[in-house]
């Protein structure tokens, strides 16, 4: 039995989101309660895919209260690192990204967000997705090459 034991309070929030306990790991591993393992830092990976192609847009972070954003909101909110701050996908540049899904993986720690983007891109280097590059051949140093060869809208234009 999974109990109800972390409540995530927001102001702005209609919804109060719940997760379950990790106490018992069969109920993690086999059991419907949502109970997600957040790393030392309070985040858990979160990857977006797009939800008609399949397409790996990108790849984020989520702290409690960004994923029960998501949740409420329905598009996705993530924990920006580097800022230290809550981080609205598409707050700035109206490449926002509807949540259709939340995947979680066997033992609830990394997510997969089905979603769909709006805009051109969700990359802030201007391409539709993070992943415009591969890792071509290999040698000393190993290079890259591009994956998808043009940028899908101007970054300077959309954020400054």
């Amino acid at each position: 039995m999974n109990v109800v034991a972390r409540l995530v309070k927001i102001e702005d929030m209609s919804t109060e989101i719940t997760f379950a306990e990790r106490t018992d790991k069969e109920a993690i591993e086999r059991g419907l309660g949502f109970a997600p393992k957040f790393d030392d830092n309070g985040l858990i990976t979160a990857i977006a895919q797009d939800s008609e192609t399949g397409e790996v847009l990108m790849v984020a972070y989520m702290n409690e209260e960004s994923l029960a954003m998501t949740l409420e909101k329905g598009e996705a909110v993530y924990f920006s690192r580097s800022r230290q701050k809550l981080w609205h996908k598409g707050a700035t540049s109206s490449h926002t990204q509807q949540v259709h899904d939340i995947l979680t993986d066997c033992d609830q720690d990394a997510l997969v967000l089905k979603v769909t983007q709006h805009g051109p891109g969700c990359c802030h280097a201007g391409y539709r997705s993070c992943f415009y590059r591969k890792i071509g051949e290999v040698g000393s140093p190993v290079a890259l090459e591009p994956e998808i060869a043009e940028q899908s809208y101007d970054p300077d234009a959309v954020y400054g």
